[in-house]
């Protein structure tokens, strides 16, 4: 048979007890510490009472002419139980200086020696004490009784019994319990209440569980490589993963900052200020391709925001790659087609008889294509730069667009260092190249010229430092003064969008460029048109790798 596991009481539930507990033991104590505050007061009273009862009759004439009469107790033991019941005092004894009693409660004890101490009071004094006679325990005060010459000619004592003084006491702590259970229950349900209200917050879960779920919570936060960021209701950083912080390229202590400090560029500040749901935007940061989605925290009113950023650098480089085979793809089958049409004219010029003529035009289309290729490989040995510029002359041939290496250019191979990798500059020079098309279509004379050189500087520490120049110049209708800057923006773009969006290839560009320290710039060309000109940073051992010049 199997006994259930009692499970842990919540978080609440354990408050609850704590607070019922906190409150019981604090009445408790009160209610105690009354009880000995209050006896003491109540003997201090008593003692008060008892020697203001005793003096006043001590001072009355009448008692002293009645001691002087020779029956003092026919007169005494009616005033002293009147006294009794107007002062609320237990006994008032009335007795000669040798203690013998003129009066008492109980008659029976009257004629009978005092029970108590009267010495002090024989001298003159009036004294209080806690004594135990016929009564039982009682809180007492003597004080001698004076005739005019000051002769001590008799005693009075006035009391009052303990058991008296403690039901006083008690009487005062039962109304004291009384309002301590009031209380009691008052705190009781005011702590349900806040802890009902507490439970719904924590889900009825305990202490252990959600110090589990918090180290949970933590380590998945920093275990996750996509970035989470949460903003509250003014827009500041409430949580932010370390996916988070090497996304957005943030550092130090940034919870509690506003998103608007933390120098994010202004498209993707944007983003993340507005109270619009995001979905799969792309945005560019200092070194990276981020893919954001931003959806609003609600709960009656806006409470934040909670974004997720993904990091699509790789998966952008990748979409350029393939956009770029797509065009080679396209323009293969281009040429394809025109040699199709080709060989039909040379096998036609055959059948015709003019075998002559198909060889020299067969020969003619053969030199020019080899005359290009020998051209761009001249200019530039590095392989993939080289392939890139067959690949986009291709391209820029099926648009109509005449594209050129112009003769200034020189880049060997093996001149970049492994800093400068080739996919960046695919990047930086495709995405101009293809710009450069796009201006120059449709333009008269449609032309589009590339430069890629190096410009040496002077040793430093034993090293070559120079500059890679990329220089790329169309002849398409330039680009207006007022968006000089613009035009390197995410989204900015005097095309209309397509089905993918426009203005993200010189983002890319500039990003790749000040990931690499170098510069970036736009002018007008000398024939018109638009030059964007890229510096990089080469630093090269002479020892190690040879250094071809180039013209600017």
């Amino acid at each position: 048979m199997r006994f259930p596991i009692p499970r842990p009481r919540s978080l609440a539930g354990q408050l609850f007890a704590m607070q019922a507990v906190l409150i019981a033991v604090l009445v408790a104590g009160y209610a105690l510490f009354t009880y000995v505050s209050d006896r003491s007061q109540a003997e201090e009273a008593a003692s008060r009472q008892a020697s203001a009862v005793a003096r006043s009759v001590a001072d009355s004439p009448s008692v002293r002419e009645a001691i002087g009469t020779p029956d003092p107790t026919a007169e005494l033991q009616p005033y002293a139980l009147r006294i009794m019941r107007d002062t609320e005092v237990d006994f008032v004894t009335i007795m000669n200086p040798a203690g013998i009693r003129w009066t008492h409660p109980d008659e029976k004890q009257i004629g009978r020696h005092f029970i108590g101490n009267i010495a002090r009071a024989l001298k003159g004094e009036t004294f209080t004490e806690t004594y135990t006679g016929t009564l039982g325990p009682s809180v007492r005060a003597v004080t001698p009784v004076e005739d005019d010459d000051g002769r001590i000619v008799g005693l009075v004592s006035a009391g009052i019994r303990v058991e008296a003084i403690t039901k006083r006491v008690e009487d005062q702590v039962t109304a004291l319990f009384g309002v301590a259970a009031g209380a009691l229950a008052l705190g009781a349900v005011g702590t349900y209440v806040v802890n009902a209200r507490l439970r719904r917050h924590t889900h009825g879960m305990n202490a252990s569980e959600l110090s589990r779920m918090h180290d949970y919570h933590q380590a998945a936060l920093h275990a996750v490589r996509e970035g989470l960021l949460m903003l509250d209701g003014q827009y500041r950083v409430a949580l932010i993963n370390d996916g988070g912080r090497e996304l957005l390229g943030v550092s130090g202590e940034v919870v509690g900052r506003s998103v608007a400090d933390l120098g994010l560029p202004a498209p993707l500040t944007g983003a993340l200020l507005s109270s619009e749901p995001r979905v799969d935007e792309v945005h560019l940061t200092a070194d990276r391709v981020v893919a954001v989605n931003t959806s609003p925290v609600s709960g009656g009113e806006r409470r934040g925001t909670v974004a997720t950023l993904r990091d699509v650098t790789e998966l952008q480089s990748l979409m350029g790659e393939l956009d770029s085979e797509r065009g080679f793809t396209q323009a293969l089958r281009s040429q394809a087609h025109e040699a199709a049409n080709r060989l039909h004219t040379v096998v036609s010029l055959i059948e015709l008889g003019r075998a002559d003529e198909a060889v020299d035009f067969a020969t003619a289309e053969l030199e020019l294509a080899q005359a290009l290729t020998d051209q761009v490989v001249a200019a530039v040995s590095e392989p993939v730069l080289a392939a890139l510029l067959l690949g986009k002359t291709a391209q820029a041939n099926e648009r109509g667009v005449e594209l050129v290496v112009s003769q200034g250019s020189g880049l060997d191979d093996g001149l970049l260092p492994e800093s400068l990798p080739a996919r960046d500059l695919v990047t930086i020079l495709g995405n101009l190249i293809d710009n450069a098309v796009d201006a120059a279509q449709g333009s008269l004379r449609a032309r589009v010229t590339v430069t890629a050189c190096t410009e040496h500087g002077v040793l430093r520490d034993g090293e070559a430092a120079g500059e890679l120049v990329l220089r790329v110049t169309d002849t398409g209708a330039g680009v207006d003064p007022a968006h000089m800057e613009q035009v390197f923006e995410r989204g900015f773009s005097t095309k209309p969008s397509g089905p993918g969006g426009r203005g993200l290839g010189l983002a890319l560009v500039r990003q790749a460029v000040h990931r690499h320290g170098g510069t970036l710039s736009v002018a007008e060309a000398e024939g018109g048109g638009a030059e964007f000109v890229v510096r990089l940073l080469l630093r090269t051992t002479v020892a190690a790798v040879p250094v071809s010049g180039g013209k600017g």
